[in-house]
């Protein structure tokens, strides 16, 4: 018997590149396998809706199609059920898709599904949102408000928006609790990691899995501008953690206990919250998703464009 696969569609996402996926689904997709449906979503958070009621319809895989924001949704609808997940990235940043090591191209990411070799990932729960790969308080989810309203996308809107609001940041005080241990902390950000990244292969948690049953935390602190090529070198060549700009840890059970930012981000969506205190706790295995049998390597930025980017830093000191 076939399987049923139920691709759900941003058609606003990331770069445009979702505007391709019916073609190559109908060229692509394994029609010995699979009977497939196209759903495409009409409004905020619509996706999460559409990939519950897959779970009625008695679908087999889901296939998300957009960037973190449009795959959360799905995984939000998803959680618990033994429905797959598949994805085809189709965002700015890809982070989730590129710590799976999933193909960027969207043949590729076909194939992969194609292929239905699956794991169990563990997904996080913050103050009932649930998220897959990662959230960020501080100016974190300053950038991810601004660069949510923003008429452009991609790495290049990005940095702009980096570079033009770090000097004038001021980091701001925070207090957790990581597995019991009180820790009192000054930073720039923080950011609570499934998986090992922002995006574009800017890895913040090297360490992090998303199948161990941990929350990798990173604590980092506002790092001089002449020092910041170093850093930036730090992130993209995966060594994040070894900045002494950096604390990291890793842990089941986090809380803010004093959170006075009202604002955070999860997976690239800002989000106000009136909450004074944030828990997050890891949910195990609840996450069925579809990942290549074999790593791909998809880097960004390459060797030229990290040399871009640290000229454009530079040129701001």
């Amino acid at each position: 018997m076939k399987e049923k696969i139920l691709f759900i569609i941003n058609p606003v996402s990331g770069i445009g590149k979702q505007k391709t996926v019916e073609q190559s689904v109908e060229n692509v997709l394994d029609k010995e396998k699979f009977d497939y449906q196209i759903a495409y979503t009409e409004y905020a958070h619509h996706a999460t809706e559409i990939a519950k009621d897959a779970t009625n319809k008695r679908f087999d895989i889901v296939v998300a199609v957009g960037g973190d924001g449009s795959i959360n949704d799905c995984v939000r609808g998803l959680i618990g059920s033994k429905i797959k997940l598949g994805i085809i990235p189709a965002g700015s940043g890809n982070g989730l898709a590129r710590c799976l090591h999933i193909p960027l191209d969207v043949n590729k990411a076909i194939e992969v599904i194609n292929n239905c070799n699956s794991i169990n990932m563990d997904t996080v729960r913050v103050n009932g949102y649930d998220y897959a790969s990662i959230s960020g308080i501080g100016f974190d989810a300053l950038i991810a408000k601004q660069f949510t309203g923003n008429k452009t996308r991609g790495f290049q809107t990005y940095l702009k928006l980096i570079l033009q609001d770090y000097l004038n940041y001021k980091p701001q005080k925070y207090k957790l609790l990581i597995d019991g241990e009180e820790i009192e902390t000054e930073a720039l950000f923080i950011s609570f990691a499934n998986s090992n990244q922002f995006g574009y292969n800017a890895v913040v948690a090297p360490k992090a899995s998303v199948s161990d049953g941990l929350l990798d935390v990173s604590i980092v602190k506002k790092v001089p501008l002449a020092l910041a090529p170093l850093v930036v070198q730090f992130m993209f060549f995966r060594n994040f953690d070894k900045s002494p700009y950096v604390r990291t840890y890793s842990a089941r059970n986090v809380r803010v206990t004093d959170f006075s930012d009202g604002l955070i981000n999860l997976d690239g969506e800002a989000l106000e919250f009136t909450d004074k205190e944030l828990e997050f706790t890891v949910n195990p295995s609840s996450l069925n998703v579809i990942i290549p049998d074999e790593k791909h390597s998809e880097i960004f930025p390459h060797e030229n464009k990290i040399s871009e980017l640290i000229k454009q830093i530079k040129e701001k000191i």
